[in-house]
């Protein structure tokens, strides 16, 4: 029998109420589950979308300036105090006087686009030549002001952004151990999530993730190698778009993989995902892989929201099922939504093929992380040159920098050859080109629009000491190796915690993607403000 055949005589309803049922028991199991919220949020700005700023501006009700100011308070109240979120790593002393700009401009009749005036935050692995650090979140960059932004922070500045900070994240993208705990950094701390803050916030982007969540900002931008944008999306319920590789510009970025690195949105609507998408992308002659994105990246993919997107639409979705019978349970109920919106549901059994590339994924990285690092490194105004350096730092300073966790991981992409040595090509053909030609062929043999399925399970536990423990569910590679678009949108709660749905297909389909999601989205409207509970006990 297939896992879901059950649902042929259910109906949503009825699927929806059994899930609920069975994730209340279990949650009614411990009385005390986050029983208490931290704060209470009567934050006048929540759930705010783009277009409801925007148009809060053109009527006078608020200004950017207001606006901006409204988010530092709020920062201040629940980031730095309160829940202590730890969301944000600094704040940009220049923000206000950015939105005074943008408000005369305004008051002139200009206005630059959707982001004229909009409060956006910025993973601190960004460029940002102001008075603002870059730094991976590593005491070894402590210091570190950029000569140049990056193309991206740029594309911002002209689409009349504020950037209102930088979020804290797993440092060096999470990409020093195998034994991290997502969303701590040795410069800024344990990052938290907003809906039980003794969980985890996932990583590497995870500042950015808990902030858009906590309504610290309108949107936020990280970047992912592997699930960076898309796990801290899932597991603090908003929208995370991971582009193609080669559709917005990694100049200025601190690398982990050449061939896998890319930044990308995180926000609570799709379409407010899909405006800041927009305004990042363009060709760069500092990033030769955006070349290829020519006439493929698009200025407006708004214009793809329609919430019939799914009707006709041919999904395929991974046979074999989860060991958790909660997480099961709501992907049955996000496959329900699927059809009853139009869309034919294909099960197929292909991740397992996948899956057996992670360790060629693994070598490929450590390769490229030693050849980035370097060279970013040679050209920055910090006072380590190299990887080398950094090894160095962190063992001179291990109290501080290494105080549970160590640096294996980098210390292993240190021992690597050359990016022309016959391992690194092995691995590079293995990992990319074998997981391009899986998904390909998948998708022209079972004639798919798009593979879909849960992003990640509910938040681990924060354990700085042992490090992350997350469960089987993880579909962040398949789009990561081979460089191909991913979105993740709010599906569900499992345990009381999020739970993120996940679409991906082959290069430059951002745009299909997004209609897919936001189709998914305004039929099921899962997400869900954050509570800030105390704990899960």
């Amino acid at each position: 029998m297939k896992r879901r055949d059950f649902l042929r005589n259910s109906t949503l309803a009825g699927a929806t109420t059994l899930v609920a049922a069975a994730c209340n028991t279990n949650t009614e199991e411990k009385k005390t589950a986050g029983a208490t919220p931290a704060t209470d949020d009567a934050f006048e700005l929540n759930e705010l979308s783009i277009d409801d700023l925007q148009q809060k501006m053109a009527t006078g009700t608020y200004s950017s300036e207001q606006l901006t100011n409204l988010y530092l308070q709020r920062i201040a109240a629940i980031d730095k105090s309160g829940p202590t979120l730890n969301s944000v790593i600094e704040l940009n002393p220049d923000a206000v006087t950015i939105a005074q700009q943008m408000d005369a401009e305004r008051k002139a009749g200009k206005l630059r686009g959707p982001l004229h005036g909009i409060p956006v935050l910025i993973k601190d692995n960004i460029d940002t030549a102001d008075k603002m650090m870059t730094t991976a979140g590593s005491l070894a960059l402590a210091g570190h002001i950029a000569a140049k932004d990056a193309f991206i922070v740029t594309k911002l500045r002209e689409a009349g952004a504020v950037l209102l900070g930088k979020t804290n994240l797993s440092e060096w993208a999470n990409f020093r151990s195998t034994k991290s705990c997502s969303g701590w950094s040795s410069r800024g701390g344990q990052t938290k999530m907003p809906y039980i803050l003794d969980h985890n916030p996932c990583g590497s982007s995870s500042g950015s993730g808990v902030a858009v969540a906590a309504n610290l900002c309108a949107v936020a931008v990280g970047t992912e190698t592997d699930g960076s944008v898309t796990c801290p999306a899932s597991v603090n319920g908003t929208v995370g778009i991971k582009p193609t590789v080669g559709l917005l510009s990694r100049s200025g970025i601190i690398p982990i993989s050449s061939t896998q690195d890319t930044a990308g949105p995180l926000a609570r609507t799709v379409k407010d995902a899909a405006i800041l998408l927009a305004a990042m992308t363009g060709v760069d002659a500092n990033d030769a892989v955006t070349k290829e994105s020519e006439g493929k990246g698009l200025t407006d993919y708004t214009k793809f929201l329609d919430i019939n997107a799914l009707k006709g639409k041919r999904l395929g979705v991974e046979k074999k099922e989860y060991e958790n019978q909660f997480l099961n349970r709501l992907l049955d109920i996000a496959i329900a939504l699927l059809k009853e919106q139009g869309a034919e549901v294909i099960e197929l059994e292909y991740l397992d093929k996948l899956n057996k590339l992670g360790d060629a994924e693994y070598e490929l990285m450590k390769f490229e992380f030693k050849d980035g690092l370097n060279k970013y490194l040679s050209t920055a105004n910090a006072n380590v040159k190299t990887i080398a350096d950094v090894i160095a730092f962190n063992k001179a300073n291990e109290d501080k920098t290494m105080p549970t966790f160590k640096q294996e991981t980098m210390v292993m992409s240190e021992a690597k050859a050359g990016l022309d040595s016959k391992e690194y090509k092995e691995a590079f053909e293995k990992s990319h080109v074998g997981s391009k030609k899986i998904i390909d062929a998948v998708l022209q043999e079972n004639k798919l629009d798009a593979l879909f399925g849960l992003t990640m399970g509910p938040a681990c536990s924060i354990d700085t000491i042992y490090g992350d423990r997350w469960g089987d569910v993880f579909l962040t590679s398949p789009a990561a190796m081979s460089g191909y678009p991913h979105i993740s949108v709010p599906c569900g709660m499992v345990y009381a915690l999020p739970v993120g749905l996940s679409f991906f297909s082959t290069a430059y389909k951002e745009g299909e993607l997004i209609g897919l999601a936001y189709a998914f989205e305004q039929a099921g409207k899962h997400r869900q403000k954050p509570e800030f509970k105390k704990a899960f006990l």
